[in-house]
């Protein structure tokens, strides 16, 4: 099957708007992929220096930051000042038309600013509007600020990522923060559906907290069973081996073996067939309890091969394995250039900026990477305008500070 690719096929969310008044990066990748998928974002900034993440860095590519380039395509930005009543009347007038509005900031920010789900539900009874923060909406945490580490350590997740006796390690990227944007996106889609279905809108919250716990599955799982509490194991499963990393000649390969037929092949690919009739590895149960003794007796025959050689093997054998590649590798891997997951970008400033690509891939009414990150104010004007501001309006409000181009 052919990957859809054509010019001018719908897009799945072409027609839903998007007010996006969330920086950094939850808010941001929820509003992302939504965009990806057709919806109208307009990115709301403010207007000393819009977008906490243009700031963030090195690396910067041309003057921009190449996290809020990462996070930003597909949307257009306007700055409005919520310090200003025009700034938010201004949002108001936008909440109007709009389908969907996403915010982190501090409980009870938008309350204050009069930009709360109470207000702007009267505006727009269809509005689907969602928060996120760090630790939810209600609850004694609630007023506390959140971010990724934070809510990494404190959902446990950092208390079993690592190796056995290391200091705390948190998972190398910011899960907490981007399983918060998944959820939020989660939550938007279904509430739109239900308001397609009813005509009513509502409101959403998620939290970085409870985003990063969800993911701990195996290990609260087996903490309500058992009361026992799970710790660092590298690379290993919790539930089955062999499934981690094993060491070569040459380095380490993941090899993934966790049930019986598997386990098999791979003890034929290495030539070691008399570890199947080990006691100790007899069933996964006894695999798991001997894992340590299972991984010294598998790399004793892997460190006397390559990494390379042991893949093909591997593979022909019909045992899931992969090599462990850094990003350079990852970005010259002909599977993930075949899957159209570099997609580049012309930026107005930054010159060619590399995206990656999308991950859901539709094949009737497919997303698209089109238009890179904007630059702070660059659609102000324009979508001021499609509110019905006229030009002398719009001067007004950029001149009393209301709102703005960068």
């Amino acid at each position: 099957m052919v990957l859809p690719i054509a010019p001018g096929m719908p897009e799945a969310l072409s027609g839903m708007r998007v007010l996006d008044c969330s920086q950094i990066l939850a808010g941001p990748f929820c509003s992302m992929l939504l965009a990806d998928m057709g919806a109208d974002v307009i990115k709301v900034e403010k207007p000393t220096g819009g977008d906490d993440t243009r700031r963030m860095g090195p690396p910067f590519i041309e003057g921009e930051s190449a996290a809020f380039l990462a996070m930003n395509r597909n949307k257009r930005s306007v700055v409005l000042n919520f310090k200003e009543p025009d700034g938010v009347a201004a949002l108001k007038r936008l909440v109007k038309d709009a389908d969907v509005l996403i915010e982190n900031y501090r409980s009870g920010v938008m309350e204050r600013l009069g930009l709360g789900y109470d207000v702007l539900s009267e505006i727009n009874p269809a509005l689907v509007y969602c928060s996120i923060s760090g630790f939810g909406r209600t609850g004694p945490y609630a007023s506390r600020a959140g971010f990724d580490l934070v809510a990494q350590g404190m959902s446990g997740l950092m208390s079993f990522t690592g190796m056995p006796g290391s200091p705390p390690v948190k998972v190398g990227v910011p899960v907490a923060d981007m399983n918060a944007g998944m959820f939020a996106t989660y939550g938007i889609l279904t509430a739109y559906i239900n308001r397609l279905k009813t005509g009513k809108g509502q409101y959403i919250e998620v939290s970085l907290l409870e985003a990063a716990l969800a993911y701990t599955v195996w290990e609260s799982s087996s903490y309500f069973a058992t009361g026992a509490i799970p710790g660092p194991l590298g690379s290993a499963h919790r539930l089955s081996a062999p499934y981690q990393a094993l060491r070569t000649s040459d380095g380490f390969i993941n090899i993934g073996a966790p049930n019986q037929s598997n386990f098999e092949r791979l003890c034929r690919a290495l030539g070691r067939d008399e570890l199947i009739e080990r006691e100790e590895y007899r069933d996964n149960a006894n695999r798991l309890a001997n894992r340590e003794k299972l991984e010294k007796d598998l790399e004793e025959t892997m460190t006397k091969q390559t990494r390379a050689h042991w893949l093909v093997v591997l593979e022909e054998a019909g045992v899931p394995a992969g090599p462990i590649l850094d990003m350079a590798e990852v970005w010259a891997d002909p599977q993930v250039t075949a899957r159209g997951m570099d997609a580049p970008l012309e930026h107005p400033t930054a010159g060619t900026v590399r995206n990656i690509g999308l991950a859901a891939k539709l094949y009737s009414t497919p997303g698209k990477i089109y238009g890179p990150a904007p630059l702070l104010g660059q659609h102000t004007r324009e979508v001021l305008s499609q509110t019905g501001y006229s030009e002398d309006e719009i001067d007004s409000l950029i001149s009393s500070g209301a709102a703005g181009p960068a």
